[in-house]
């Protein structure tokens, strides 16, 4: 078969051999844009893998109760995105003032602080709050929900709202802090909300993506981060308003102090994205990610300026809500 372009006839073998060489070529090139194939943490060591770290009012609390085990959860992670779980909020009661639960059989060996930045997304976070308390008391962890809600109506400022949020938690004694996006449910159990010694990338099987990652540096969406590692990286930057940018930015930190990330299996990493209106795109993203690593020890959690207008603990999660 003969395909005319440009006045030169091409045979459609020759086109896909021209193809897959530019292919090979790109991808040579510029490996770190694909990533079907990347390190990761399998099930087998995902536990030792954890970070064991809690607030003191777990320790305190059930001083004579055993340790929680985490051994059946993982292996028996399985899919949990249904309509049980996703449409009303199952035993309420077991959830204290401000969206926090800790295990009463056992003493949680992980104390986790979920961030969550957000405006204007009302059903999201009624379907995230719904979900995400059912899902996570699976898992026998000490953790608490912040809803980090910026009331101005600037740009939306993503990452000024998790250092914000970061800051917060810290106060309350949380060792380990987990960014997440409104938008994004975790699909299968095991997907445990701890932290591990290197900062985890956890929605890295995205069905928007085909369940597959765009790029081996991605670093955003659902990450978990240790209250220590964050503040030596002086948290995220300040200055991305609006969206994108703000993610590769916090990668670009990690790395200039040495810090890699790591990823568990995709089969426990895969999440589904609720379907949003995108947000303004910051159009000084770019310029500002070529200074990243120059400007994080002054751009940060060291210059953070904000308004809190309230702090309130809703029964199902801790409300703070800030002028930027």
């Amino acid at each position: 078969m003969l395909i005319r372009l440009c006045q030169h006839s091409f045979h459609i073998y020759d086109l896909l051999i021209f193809s897959g060489a530019l292919t090979l070529v790109v991808y040579i090139l510029l490996p770190h844009r694909f990533a079907l194939r990347y390190d990761y943490i399998d099930q087998s060591h995902i536990e030792e893998s954890l970070l064991a770290a809690t607030t003191p009012n777990v320790s305190t609390a059930q001083l004579v109760a055993p340790d929680c085990s985490y051994k059946e959860v993982i292996a028996g992670s399985t899919f949990v995105y249904d309509a049980f779980h996703r449409e009303k909020i199952h035993r309420g009661e077991e959830i204290r003032q401000g969206g926090e639960f800790q295990p009463e059989e056992c003493r949680a060996r992980f104390s986790t602080a979920i961030i969550v930045p957000y405006r204007d997304r009302q059903e999201q976070l009624a379907a995230f709050l719904s979900y995400m308390h059912n899902y996570l008391r699976l898992q026998l962890i000490h953790y608490r929900i912040f809803v980090v809600e910026q009331s101005d109506r600037k740009p939306f400022n993503r990452a000024m709202l998790f250092n914000i949020g970061a800051k917060i938690a810290s106060s309350y004694g949380y060792p380990c802090l987990i960014l997440h996006d409104v938008d994004l449910m975790p699909l299968n159990s095991g997907q445990i909300y701890a932290c591990t010694a290197l900062p985890r990338h956890m929605s890295s099987a995205l069905d928007s993506w085909r369940f597959h990652l765009p790029y081996r540096t991605l670093f955003g969406g659902v990450v978990a981060m240790s209250s220590s590692q964050f503040n030596m990286i002086n948290g995220m930057s300040n200055l991305y308003h609006g969206w994108g940018g703000e993610d590769d930015d916090l990668y670009e930190r990690l790395k200039v102090v040495g810090v890699e990330i790591c990823r568990f299996d995709p089969a426990y990493s895969e999440y589904t994205m609720l379907k949003h209106k995108h947000e303004i795109p910051n159009e000084n993203r770019m310029s500002l990610l070529r200074s990243a690593s120059l400007r994080m020890h002054t751009d940060g959690l060291n210059s953070l300026v904000y308004n809190e207008v309230e702090r309130r603990l809703h029964s199902l999660f801790t409300h703070i809500l800030v002028e930027t």
